[in-house]
This record gives structure tokens, sequence and C-alpha cells, in this order.
């Protein structure tokens, strides 16, 4: 999307800071706004729309253009990329589109997989989680589906505990962040070879959900497990690691 074109814009908006060419930068980006947002495997409630969330990352956008910096030497797009996924992310927080018992259902099961990773020094398995909570395989398998909403808009950073609101600049904050980072990398290269899949297809190489199923030729619901599965994993991992950091 860096285009020649693009590059010419920026100059020039640089120069004149003209709101006429701030406005055709957007218009430039819109489509990346759009893939972000179809990316989301998420079910809007009632009082949400998909225009909601091109507006969402719109404003997204413009904090991008105002705060981006080429000096630094990192293109736009992959600046504006993190820019707008927070934003759209922050947004839906704000709103609080995830109902309080789908929640509380995802601690749950959060706090069984860091515990019982903690207390057994290894990945934690569905037989386990059942004798934990004292649950069937069904019921297990129905949690998975009903608390998926909540974990299907996390961002990356999201994945070590570092939400849009807690970054820091702060060399230590930072060293942490890196040193979770490369225990994440270790983690999701012993997670089960499908789980392991999703992760990586939607993470690192931008895939949505529905074009994860077509290459695993499973259903685009069966990927939305899949991912809860390997994210409650990961979020276990990462406890018992922190806890010894």
């Amino acid at each position: 999307m860096q285009t020649a074109n693009s590059e010419k814009l920026w100059k020039s908006y640089y120069n004149s800071k003209d709101s006429s060419i701030k406005e055709k930068i957007i218009e430039n980006y819109i489509p990346l706004i759009k893939h972000i947002v179809n990316r989301l495997n998420i079910n809007l409630p009632p009082y949400l729309e998909y225009e909601d969330l091109i507006s969402f990352g719109v404003f997204g956008l413009l904090q991008a253009i105002e705060r981006y910096d080429a000096n630094k030497g990192v293109q736009f797009e992959t600046y504006a990329y993190s820019r707008i996924k927070g934003s759209i992310i922050d947004e839906l927080r704000k709103i609080d589109f995830v109902p309080q018992g789908v929640r509380k259902k995802a601690k749950l099961l959060q706090n069984a997989f860091a515990e019982l990773e903690q207390l057994l020094g290894r990945s934690v398995s569905d037989e386990d989680i059942c004798n934990h909570l004292n649950i069937t395989m069904e019921e297990l398998y129905q949690l998975y589906s009903e608390v998926s909403t909540f974990y299907n808009v996390l961002a990356f950073d999201d994945l070590i505990g570092y939400e849009s609101g807690q970054a820091s600049n702060q060399p230590e904050v930072q060293a942490e962040k890196q040193e979770l980072k490369k225990i994440l990398g270790n983690a999701i290269n012993k997670l089960q070879q499908q789980e392991r899949l999703v992760i990586t297809l939607y993470y690192y190489e931008g895939l949505n959900f529905k074009e994860i199923a077509k290459v695993l030729d499973v259903s685009q619901g069966r990927v939305s497990q899949l991912h809860t599965k390997a994210i409650l994993r990961l979020r276990g991992h990462l406890s018992r690691k922190k806890a010894i950091l």
C-alpha cells in the first residue's frame, strides 16, 4: 500500500499540514482499516454496526498520522496497523460489548489454566481442566465456545498481558516485554499442531478466521475454538513464567 503516490502525499503533508492532503491520506488507508475490521472474528451486539468499527479504526488512523515519525525508520503502514487495531479494541472495551457473564466464564477458565500450569509445571490438557472444574468434556467445549468472543479481539501485546492502556517506554517495562515475547515464542512452538497453526496464521501471517478455516479444512467455529484454547494455554504458561521473572 506504500506506493510512490502515498510517499508523495506524505511529503506534501509534512511540509504543508494541508487538511485536504490529510483527507487523501485517510482515503488511501481506508482499505487497511477494512482489512483489520474483517479480521476481527466477533459477533456485534444489535447497537453496533460494521460502520461503527470502521469509525473506531479511522480514529486510530488519525492518531497514527499525527504521531508518525518517518525518521524512526518504521513504515507508516506498520505503525498505523497497530494504532488502528488498538483503537478499535479500546473502543469495544469502553462500551463493554462482552456480556458480564461471558467475562466471568473467561476469567474462570483463565484462572484454571494458570493455576494448573503452576501446579503441574507442564502444558494443561482438556482432561486436567475438566477435573479441576469438575465438569464434563461437553461442558468444557461449550465454555470454549461461549468465551470465544472475549478472546477473539486480542492484540498481540494482550497475549503477554500488556493491554493498550498499559504501554510504557520505561526501559525495565520494555525489557520485561521483550523477555515475555521470547517466552511466548517458545510457548507457541510447544502448542498442539492445529493450535500453533491458528496462532501463527492469525497473529503473524495476518489471515482471518475464515481464511484459516480454508487452510486447515475445518469450520470457522472450530478455528475460533482452537484460537481460544491456544490463548488460554499461552496465558497459563506465561503466568507461570511471570511468577519466576
